[in-house]
């Protein structure tokens, strides 16, 4: 049970190697290209840590950190849809909720 645990485990990580191949409509910093979806995840999670000490309250920088690593995983199958593309927003929620059974049901249940 636990290597086909692990097994399904590694088909999942060796998926979210697609989040590298996911362009954003965000530029890099001093660079001539977009940002991907790995990118974003990462920068964002760093942001999180850094910025926490400037907060108002607690934050529990574990559980930020793993809602910004996973908050974009749907995009794997969906993509990145730009927030001002008034068409493809029109079914980003559906096609976000399918992505999502998708990805996460790659996972065992618990």
């Amino acid at each position: 049970m636990l290597n086909e645990r692990l097994l399904k485990d590694i088909d999942f990580i060796v998926e979210l190697d697609k989040m590298k191949t996911i362009l954003r409509q965000t530029s890099l910093i001093n660079e001539d290209r977009y940002e991907d979806d790995a990118q974003h995840s990462w920068h964002i999670s760093v942001m999180a840590l850094i910025l926490s000490d400037y907060a108002n309250e607690e934050i529990d920088n574990f559980k930020v950190i793993k809602m910004l690593l996973i908050h974009d995983l749907v995009e794997l199958y969906a993509g990145d849809t730009f927030c001002y593309d008034k068409e493809a927003n029109k079914d980003k929620k559906e096609r976000e909720l399918a992505a999502a059974d998708r990805v996460f049901g790659m996972l065992s249940q618990d």
